[in-house]
């Protein structure tokens, strides 16, 4: 399992995951799509957008491979702002690869992308 290196492991302040330690030896908990209702909690929607801005802080466009990036973080953007960069995508192993769809992230997220690069 590659370890994403200066990528923060939560949210400043919060126990909001955004990395996990170690490999799970038990299964590997695959990545979905989880619906984001518009009544979701604030605290919530700020972890989404907290490790949205992380993910295009240390990746950008450019492809990247799920490592030790947190599943669960993960499957509230998948699908929309994060999506599979390749075919066919195994939603359950630490190698696949992932991408963050710009235009999307920006759409769903403007605050994330405000005076940072225009791409």
């Amino acid at each position: 399992m590659l370890k994403h290196k200066g990528f923060p492991g939560r949210l400043p302040g919060t126990d909001f995951q955004f990395t996990i330690r170690r490999e799970n030896k038990k299964g590997i908990t695959p990545i979905v799509a989880r619906e984001r209702f518009a009544d979701r909690r604030p605290a919530d929607r700020r972890a989404d957008a907290g490790f949205l801005a992380a993910l295009w802080e240390h990746f950008g466009d450019a492809p990247f491979e799920r490592g030790n990036l947190d599943a669960g973080r993960l499957s509230w953007l998948f699908g929309r702002e994060v999506v599979a960069a390749e075919d066919p995508f195994d939603p359950a192993s630490y190698e696949a690869l992932l991408r963050i769809d710009a235009a999307r992230a920006r759409a769903s997220f403007p605050d994330v992308f405000e005076g940072g690069d225009s791409a």
